[in-house]
């Protein structure tokens, strides 16, 4: 049945097209503003959607024509199609907006969006991370609105915005940025198809299409495709007076630009229907096709086609064609028929291109055919039937992605955490096991099991290993080969041939018999390294000699006899030989007249195709070179046909790429998708086979492109084409694009078991978190383990879910783990031997990780008695058995076991192994208590780890180190302890393992700060700890200890640190700001307000004093309220100058929220403050109503202290306003609670106080001498008593004056003077003065640091 090419209205590759990360029916989506513009619209995305350059498919295609198509709702008629000369201004920057939603149903998810917006804020004040993602994406990043879920990007250049276009159109946006903004867990998770969620991007088409045609502009000419449906370059953006030219080329122009465009003015009156028609609204090609069109120079001249071309899209024929005219071929390879002959069509047909091959079908003559002259019967409706030609064509990607079954092995055992099986576990700090218990997982249906069912189960496991026992163990086969071998190229395992220097070039019959072989018709498969001359393949095919000259001399003698002889096609070979050593020594015209001769030697014979193209090939090579445009047209067009049109391409040289990248070119100004993706797919071809994969990599993304639009969704290449599109960017050091095309290789194809396994080996190269492995593997795990059914699949399912326990068990998921290798366990039940007893005792592992060592120790003891584990694997399970012994309370069995895993790993000469068994031998006398005996077997453990390679074994070394700082620190020694601290410390630097270093760092810092306090110390190992959060993407921890560093610079007391305390403060705000901790980031506002307050920089204080106020309002916190209030009233209290300020904070904020919060003991501090700061403000009057609020307060409290401070400081204050008697009182009161007998000198000296203070107030203020006498003396037995020689004096001064002037008493006068004068001549004091002075009452002496 004939074909026909389907007809639209304008060929859909050359038109933008978004292509979603999986095929939907047309519906409404919101897309964010464009970067130049506000406002959201609503686009039509199977339509003209958002977001890349695309060709469509027909349906899509038919519903975007010109011919008075409507405009989608919601489309502007500026945005439809107005010239961008006439809309102004172009976009200088384009809007990504993120939307999570379910990856089926496209519903949006608001659990994942707003975790996705929390991210976002993370990153928006620390945004390297996203501008290095979007750098992969060849954006150029400006802002991140987290509070619209939006990221602002720019471009600078065309190339920017073409290979953007291209990433987003395959879907790699989504997934770049997806990798950036979830965490960890997200890729654990394995729910229903339905609920899975993804992270959408979606962008302005308008926007990216004149942001596109701007930079264009900027950067020169570029190609249009006009109403008449030639493509033609121009310079001048639509609707301005310059029209396009026809594309040509001049010849030696510079390489990447277009002859300037013609200018034309307006129309002549006898301009003709076409000439109008070029000069209409052309539209702008693609990104890709304006690369691909920049040629240094092209042999055609469109602007001599006059060919009405038709806006069809034009499809590849193949089959048969009829020819509509009579043709008298030219030369020997030229097809000589009639009109109405049969011609079967070589390969394919390819559009645009004026030859292609085929052999009449009634003489059976091949030879070339002119397209024109021919009508095909049939076309390719199929991508892949005119993209490969041939078995070996479709199985290139399987081969250049061949994983074999050894790699699989060698990734399994890496991932599957091999090391636990033959490795000592050490036994770590219990921190980590109690937080590890209340760990609560929540397994998958049918997974989990209950203890006793898992018991149950390892031992039905045990009983089926227990025959295989002892029986050697043969590698099962995985059944990876079939699946990633592909198809053979023929005769692939013949011999090659080989030309030897000793083969007698000299002996005439020699040289016949040789040249006979060479004459052979036919291609055979020995031939093909003689048509691939690359460097290797000259010293395979040709040995012996000495330099390429000998050669050439040689191959010139044989041709000499084969001319003679009549041996055209031996001719022909040694001609193309000896042409391709000419084009190396760059000889070109001596080349042409060696492939020349050659063609001419064939005499249109096409019995060895691969060596009429590499000829054809080598000849249009050498003509392009040398600029020969008659040659060219001679020439080309024939070799074109057969590259694009046969299977025989088989020689890679640099000089071919420029002739395929010429195909190529045909291919886009023919309009044929078909012949673009085949041009692709032979440059990506060729540039991968010259190890060449960075230059490939346009070709493949454009191929994989066109196979979206045009190809099967049931194809098999694509899978592999995009993982080596992913090893092309890792190798380009691109991790975000390779995760990507890893992703949008899963969720598109269902790649084979061996690609998946090369995906899980692809992500671990790329993936960050080098400390512990990534959990993107996961899904690929699961991708892998979900086909595997008994049988052939059981020996690989145990690998597989062993290698996703240990990835759940990295990431602190236990439960799950324990899940999955219980599956491990059941699947290698049946081969048994020692990878079920290895997957038994990770089992056992985990349930001591997971708190439950009781069942760990059954499933361990279950493997002893089945008596199928080897003596290392005994080992192994004797020093497990020992942990979780000692983790339920069983000392001395735990230490019968360490002793028996230290002799197994004596006796097998493992060192790590003793350096671990003894580290826990000594955690187990640390536990019982007997610390000297604990430090014996960790010093022991240490000189056997100082000998072993830090790499191997860093994380365990550092643990053993930290232990024994520890033991020194409980045991006082300091310096040895400290010693420890730091070895640790720089092991695990030396390991390079994050975690270890953190945990070394962190109790360095807790040594130096309670330990050993050392500011500077600190202050640098909490800097070292912050650059780890950073590391390690912790911003939890980085804001604690930035807060923590600002603390200790502010300790400091000098301005300098007070500005670093700043700094630091400032940068704790933002991370709190980003993770929404109001409380932290109310105090950290707080905290700067402060520090600006040392730094005496009023008018700021008030200002952050302030937003911290409005930090805590808003969380409606009255508790978070009130501890602000009080803080920021605490600045001022402990200050030096507007101490005023305080009282409002204290008196009409905080104490209200004391009051409703019912908060007493709040409430009383903030009285005792008001108290104590009113009364140095000179206001007592105010502060005796707090003084009675803090004494009621500290009664209903029972607060002993604080009812005596209450009493003490009503006491003052009455005192102060004139009120003796209740001085008095207030005082006696606050005697009557001090506790008796005294214990402390401080006691007895506030009792020399107060009795010298109601001295004064009984003596001056109340006027009786003889109470006040009575007081003193009482001062003085308290002074007495606590031997303060100072007081003493004083006080016997006072009574000596008392007893002189007011109570006459001269003999006790005499007798208080004398002792004063001789604690005076003991503190060397020369007078004594014995006249009243109402400043004693003052009690000055007792004031600290008063001059005596």
């Amino acid at each position: 049945m004939k074909d026909r090419p389907v007809r639209h209205a304008q060929p859909s590759a050359l038109r933008p097209l978004l292509v979603m990360e999986d095929p939907a029916s047309m519906r409404m989506v919101p897309t964010g503003p464009s970067g130049g513009s506000g406002g959201d619209k609503v686009q039509r995305v199977a339509v003209r959607s958002s977001v890349g350059w695309e060709g469509a498919g027909p349906q899509e295609a038919k519903a975007s024509g010109r011919g008075g198509a409507a405009l989608p709702p919601g489309t502007s008629q500026q945005a439809s199609g107005t010239p961008p000369g006439q809309m102004g201004a172009y976009p200088t920057d384009l809007t990504l907006q993120l939307l999570a939603v379910r990856r089926e149903s496209r519903l949006p998810d608001p659990e994942l969006q707003q975790a996705l917006r929390h991210r976002l804020r993370l990153l928006e004040n620390d945004s390297w991370e996203v501008a290095r993602a979007l750098g992969e994406l060849s954006a150029r990043l400006l802002s991140i609105h987290s509070d619209q879920d939006r990221i602002v990007v720019t471009f600078k250049t065309f190339e920017e915005i073409w290979k953007f276009s291209t990433y987003h159109a395959l879907g790699f946006t989504h997934h770049c940025l997806e990798n950036l903004l979830v965490d960890q867990a997200f890729w654990l998770l394995s729910p229903d198809e339905d609920e899975e969620t993804a992270i959408q991007v979606h962008v302005d088409e308008e926007a990216l299409r004149l942001t596109h045609e701007s930079l264009l502009i900027q950067e020169g000419p570029f190609f249009v495709l006009c109403a008449d449906h030639h493509v033609r370059a121009t310079t001048v953006p639509w609707g301005a007076e310059r029209g396009p030219q026809p594309l040509r080329r001049a010849s030696g122009g510079p390489q990447g630009e277009a002859t300037p465009a013609v200018d034309f003015s307006a129309p002549h009156l006898s301009t003709s229907s076409k000439e109008l028609a070029a000069v209409a609204t052309p539209e702008t090609l693609i990104p890709f096709h304006q690369w691909a069109l920049r040629a240094p120079w092209d042999p055609f001249d469109d602007s001599t086609d006059d060919r009405p071309r038709t806006p069809d899209i034009q499809l590849m024929a193949v089959g048969l064609a009829s020819a509509v005219a009579d043709y008298q071929g030219s030369g020997p390879e030229e097809l000589t028929f009639q009109s109405g002959d049969l011609i079967e069509i070589l390969g394919a047909q390819v559009p645009g291109l004026p030859w292609f091959l085929g052999r009449h079908v009634a003489s059976g003559q091949v030879g070339f055919v002119q397209t024109s002259l021919v009508s095909e019967q049939g076309h390719a409706s199929e991508l892949e039937n005119v993209l490969f030609l041939n078995e070996e064509e479709r199985s290139f990607f399987s081969k250049e992605g061949c994983f074999s079954e050894e790699d699989a092995r060698q990734l399994l055992r890496r991932t599957s955490g091999a090391d636990i099986y033959t490795v000592y576990s050490l036994d770590r700090l219990e921190k980590a096991e109690i937080e590890l218990q209340e760990e609560k997982d929540v397994p998958l249906p049918g997974l989990h099991s209950e203890p006793r069912e898992t018991l149950q189960k390892v031992k039905n496991v045990l009983e089926q290993c227990k025959p295989c026992h002892g029986c050697p163990e043969e590698p099962v086969s995985w059944g990876l080969h079939a699946v990633s071998s592909g198809a053979s190229s023929p005769g692939a395992e013949e011999s090659s041939f080989c030309l030897d220097a000793e083969d007698g070039w000299a002996d005439p019959q020699a040289l016949h018999s040789l040249l006979l072989v060479l004459d052979a018709p036919e291609y055979k498969a020995c031939f093909r390294g003689l048509y691939d001359l690359s460097p290797p393949g000259l010293s395979t095919m040709f040995c012996g000699f000495a330099d390429e000259d000998e050669l050439a001399g040689r191959l010139a003698q044989a041709r000499g006899v084969a001319k003679r002889a009549s041996l055209p096609v031996a001719l022909a070979r040694l001609c193309f030989v000896l042409g391709r050593l000419c084009v190396r020594k760059l000889k070109l015209s001596q080349a042409r007249v060696y492939f020349e001769e050659g063609l001419g030697a064939l005499r249109g014979h096409f019995g060895d195709l691969f060596l009429v193209v590499a000829l054809y090939a080598h000849l249009a090579t050498v003509h392009l070179k040398q600029k020969n445009r008659e040659k060219c047209g001679q020439v080309v067009p024939k070799a074109l046909a057969l590259l694009l049109g046969t299977p025989g391409q088989v020689c890679s040289t640099e000089g071919e790429a420029e002739l395929l990248r010429l195909a190529l070119r045909r291919a886009i100004s023919g309009q044929s998708l078909q012949a673009e993706a085949r041009a692709c797919f032979l440059l990506a071809k060729h540039h991968v086979r010259l190890k060449q994969p960075e230059e490939a990599l346009p070709f493949l993304e454009r191929l994989l492109l066109l196979h979206r639009a045009l190809g099967s969704p049931h194809a098999l290449w694509p899978a592999d084409c995009y993982l080596l599109l992913a090893h092309v960017y890792s190798r380009k050091c691109l991790p975000h694009l390779a995760l990507s095309c890893i992703r949008v290789s899963l969720l598109r194809h269902r790649g084979s078991l061996a690609n998946l396994l090369r995906s899980v080996d692809l992500v671990l190269r790329n993936a960050p978190q080098p400390h512990r492995p990534p959990s993107q593997v996961a899904p690929y795990l699961r991708q892998a383990l979900a086909p595997l059914a008994p049988g052939t699949g059981q020996a690989l399912r145990g690998p597989l879910c062993a290698s996703l326990a240990q990835l759940h068990r990295h990431h602190g998921q236990h439960g799950m783990a324990i899940s999955f290798m219980m599956q491990a366990v059941e699947a290698s039940a049946e081969t048994g031997g020692r990878l079920v007893v290895d997957y038994l005792v990770a089992l056992a592992w985990l349930h001591v990780l997971h708190g439950q060592s009781p069942v760990a120790l059954d499933i361990l003891e279950s493997v002893l008695d089945a008596a199928v584990a080897s003596v290392d694997q005994e080992g192994v399970i004797a020093n497990m058995m020992a942990i979780a012994l000692k983790r339920t309370g069983r000392t001395r069995q735990a230490a019968e076991g360490f002793y028996r895993a230290l002799r197994v790993a004596r006796d097998l000469g493992q060192l790590q192994n003793q350096a671990v068994v003894r580290a826990n031998f000594g955690a187990l006398c640390l536990q019982a208590g007997a610390s000297g005996l604990a430090q014996h077997y960790l010093l022991e453990a240490v000189k056997l780890f100082s000998r072993l390679p830090s790499r191997e074994c860093g994380r365990d070394f550092t643990q053993v180190l930290l232990q024994l700082g520890h033991l020194y620190t409980r045991r006082a020694l300091t310096q040895q302890a400290k010693c420890y601290y730091q070895w640790a410390f720089l092991v695990a630097v030396e390991a390079d393992h994050l975690e270890s270093q953190l945990h070394a760092v962190q109790q360095l810092c807790h040594f130096y700060s309670t330990v050993k306090p050392n500011e500077a110390q600190c202050v640098v190992y909490h800097e070292f700890q912050l650059s780890l959060a950073r590391r390690v993407a912790d911003k939890v921890l980085e804001g604690q200890l930035l807060e923590t560093i600002s603390q200790l610079y502010l300790s400091l007391g000098t301005e300098r640190a007070y500005r670093s305390a700043l700094d630091y403060t400032k940068r704790s705000l933002g991370v709190f700001i980003d993770l929404q901790r109001k409380e932290q980031e109310a105090y950290a506002w707080l905290r700067a307000g402060k520090i600006y307050y040392l730094l005496q920089q009023n008018e700021l204080v008030d200002m952050y004093i302030q937003v911290a106020q409005n930090a805590a309002l808003y969380t409606g916190d009255p508790n978070l309220g009130l501890g602000l209030f009080e803080a920021a009233g605490d600045i001022f209290f402990n200050g030096t100058w507007e101490r005023k300020k305080a009282v409002s904070f204290y008196r009409d904020r905080a104490l209200p929220l004391a009051v409703t919060t019912g908060n007493q003991e709040a409430e009383l501090r903030l009285c005792n403050k008001l108290v104590a700061l009113l009364e140095e403000l000179e206001t007592p009057q105010e502060g005796l109503e707090f003084g009675h609020m803090a004494l009621a307060l500290s009664i209903t409290l029972g607060d002993r202290l604080n009812e005596r401070v209450a009493y003490h400081r009503l006491a003052a204050l009455h005192h102060r306003l004139g009120h003796g008697e209740l001085a008095e009182h207030f005082y006696l009161k606050a005697l009557s609670l001090c506790n008796s007998p005294l214990e402390f000198d401080e006691e007895t000296l506030y009792y020399v106080k107060v009795y010298l203070v109601l001295g004064d107030i009984i003596f001056y203020d109340l006027k009786d001498p003889f109470d006040a006498a009575g007081y003193y003396q009482l001062a003085l037995a308290a002074a007495v008593d606590l031997g303060n020689k100072e007081a003493q004096m004083k006080i016997y001064t006072r009574l000596a004056t008392i007893y002189h002037n007011f109570l006459l008493d001269r003999e006790k006068s005499l007798f208080f003077y004398q002792k004063a004068r001789t604690f005076a001549s003991e503190l060397n004091i020369r007078r004594v003065n014995l006249a009243p002075q109402r400043c004693w009452g003052r009690a000055a002496w007792l004031v600290p640091g008063h001059p005596s």
